[in-house]
């Protein structure tokens, strides 16, 4: 009932969306959601179909373990929304017991917004994990999630930008938890970005879990990038530290 309320009221602000001029077309460099935690505040350009995809090791305690793809699919339904969907994820420890397994299917919908005062660009995003990977992995109902991505360009090739989520975990004893992430970006060139960015993940049971994460992405085309990230926790719960590598595409003109 929740998942439907937001799914409506991201609907109502979709034909002030589709008037504004500033949601990304098909000219546009890729824009991605990945490598840092918070994703993108544009959408992907109408008729267009993106693959965001990546591998992960993870150091927990004395536990390493390796995920992927962590492939992200979206498409732009229409000017300043798209739908996207994570597909399942696979887990396997590389030493330790760590959990093996897929994560969950979860589709959602982004809208962009704005621009709000200050030329910070926002948007919206509302989706549902469907209970199809391993209980271990991602629980054993489903969980709903609600995100809002911003950002805001502060001149000479600097920016910042953030994002909100709130995930619902049904079934589950710490049934939810609320992430904040704030990243400071700096141009190198015309194609490339480095970023640092700090997140923290606040369960409603038990210690937060808070790290920092930086990278790099490189776009060797229009529609094409590569990208890495690496980073350490800062607290007992969260990882000790992690590194990941990511390669994303984009097809316009799909439909």
């Amino acid at each position: 009932m929740l998942l439907a309320l937001l799914l409506a009221a991201l609907g109502r602000q979709i034909p002030a969306a589709s008037a504004a001029e500033y949601c990304p077309d098909s000219q546009s460099q890729i824009l991605t959601d990945r490598p840092d935690v918070t994703n993108s505040s544009f959408v992907v350009p109408t008729r267009s179909l993106q693959a965001e995809n990546g591998i992960n090791l993870t150091a927990r305690g004395a536990s390493r373990s390796i995920d992927g793809t962590n492939t992200r699919i979206r498409l732009g339904v229409a000017h300043c929304v798209e739908l996207l969907v994570d597909l399942p994820d696979y887990f396997r420890p590389v030493h330790g017991r760590d959990p093996t397994g897929f994560s969950d299917v979860m589709p959602a919908v982004k809208v962009q917004l704005g621009p709000l005062p200050g030329d910070v660009v926002f948007s919206a995003t509302a989706g549902l994990g469907f209970p199809t990977g391993a209980s271990r992995i991602s629980g054993p109902g489903y969980n709903p999630y609600i995100q809002f991505p911003w950002s805001r360009e502060i001149g000479g090739g600097w920016g910042l930008s953030g994002m909100f989520t709130q995930v619902w975990f049904t079934g589950q004893k710490s049934n939810a938890i609320s992430e904040v992430t704030f990243v400071v970006e700096r141009e190198v060139g015309a194609h490339a970005d480095l970023f640092v960015e700090y997140v923290g993940d606040y369960p409603n049971h038990g210690a937060p879990r808070l790290f920092i994460n930086s990278g790099a992405e490189y776009r060797f085309t229009r529609t094409q990038q590569i990208d890495f990230h690496a980073g350490f926790g800062l607290t007992n719960r969260s990882p000790a530290y992690f590194f990941g590598l990511g390669y994303s595409v984009r097809f316009d003109s799909r439909f």
